[in-house]
């Protein structure tokens, strides 16, 4: 990845990967609602991960399968862009 994942595009993500609707206006604003609480289970998530793997031809950190809420996720993801890409 080249550039940091946003929220807008996460619920973009999750609108692809799993049919649901968020408002990323609502995740920048709750950041303690859980993945599970907007409905998106572990198939979801990993549907996600499956996506930016293939859309950036890389791996994320082992560990973004298992992030619990959004930012959580979008750490771990933007923390590992930069640590790879040396930005």
């Amino acid at each position: 990845m080249t550039a940091q994942l946003t929220l807008d595009e996460l619920a973009a993500l999750m609108k692809s990967a799993a049919g649901l609707t968020v408002d990323p206006e609502e995740m920048a604003n709750r950041p303690e609602v859980t993945f599970a609480e907007y409905g998106l289970d572990s198939l979801g998530l990993l549907g996600i991960v499956g996506e930016l793997e293939n859309r950036y031809e890389r791996s994320l950190p082992p560990d973004a399968e298992r992030a619990k809420t959004p930012h959580d996720f979008l750490d771990l993801v933007n923390t590992d862009t930069v640590t790879t890409t040396g930005a």
